[in-house]
This record gives C-alpha cells, structure tokens and sequence, in this order.
C-alpha cells in the first residue's frame, strides 16, 4: 500500500513585487481630463440654470454653498484622477496578465492565460484621438470583463491580443 495521497504545504510564495510593471500610455492622462469635463459641464450647466431660472429665493440665498459643494466634489474628482493614474500598471509574463490600479483601494488582478476564452481591443472615440485603446480580457463563466487595460496605445494593446490568442491556442 504504498499510494497515499499526500498535501504537501507550501512554504514559499512567489513575490508579487518582483514583476516589473509598465505604466499606461501618458496621453490617457488626456483623455481622462476631458471625459471628467465633458460629464461634469452639464451638471455644472444645469445648476446654473437652476439657480437662474428655477429655484425660489429661499433657495439662492444659500446658492453659495451648492456651488462650493459642488467645487468641492470637482476637485475630489479630478485629484482622484490626477494621483491615482500612475498607480495603473499592467504586467504581461510568459503565463498571465496583471493589472494592478487604486489610489485608496489597491486592486491586483491577475489572469492565467490557460482561464483567459477571448480577449477584445476597444477604441472609443476620446482614446482614438490620441491613438490609445483598451484591452478587455475575458474568462469563461463570467459575462463581463476580468481584466480591462485602458490607455494603452493600439499597437501594444493588437500586440498582447495577438500574444494572448497564441498563448491560449497552444
């Protein structure tokens, strides 16, 4: 009877902070910018119509503080973006994919290539502008995407879709 079935525990793990990184395209600083102005302009347009047109006196006494609410929350948004964008980074090794992005809430994930159905590019028409794409990378199970990479340039993002395709098709 010498078959038994044996559980040896792992004593070493790999070391996440050895992979080495790339940082997302510079330009997406750009387009972040502007897709942060054009859904803050309507807002900031319609309170400014509200203030005009609609609300009652009792109301625009204390307009003063709606606006500075509303600076507040503007200034939030943009440094949010503006310090959590070189936080974004992807890693493409000889078996998976990682992306790892957050400036309160760090997030790192990381896909196998053998769990990985179908990968898909996407340029929306802010990110075309200035020659940059997503990379969406799906696995089975699961009807949304498991790993998207924004702001990386087409020709990298057609260059680690073509990678993947043959990593998966071996």
């Amino acid at each position: 009877m010498t078959d038994f079935f044996q559980n040896i525990a792992v004593t070493t793990l790999p070391d996440i902070t050895e992979i080495k990184f790339k940082n997302i395209d510079k330009n997406y600083l750009k387009v972040i910018l502007i897709s942060f102005l054009l859904i803050f302009s309507p807002f900031l347009t319609g309170l400014i119509l509200l203030d005009q047109f609609v609300f009652p006196e009792e109301i625009k006494e204390n307009m003063i503080f709606i606006y500075s609410g509303f600076i507040v929350l503007f200034v939030y948004g943009l440094l949010h973006l503006l310090l959590g964008l070189p936080k974004r980074k992807y890693a493409l090794r000889e078996k998976d994919i990682s992306y790892k992005s957050g400036l309160f809430v760090k997030k790192t994930t990381t896909v196998p290539f053998s769990r990985i159905q179908h990968v898909e590019t996407d340029e929306k028409p802010i990110s075309r502008l200035f020659g940059l794409a997503s990379l969406s990378v799906y696995t089975a199970g699961d009807s949304s995407d498991d790993l998207e990479i924004n702001g990386i340039t087409i020709e990298t993002a057609l260059q680690i879709k073509e990678f993947i395709s043959i990593k998966i098709n071996e």
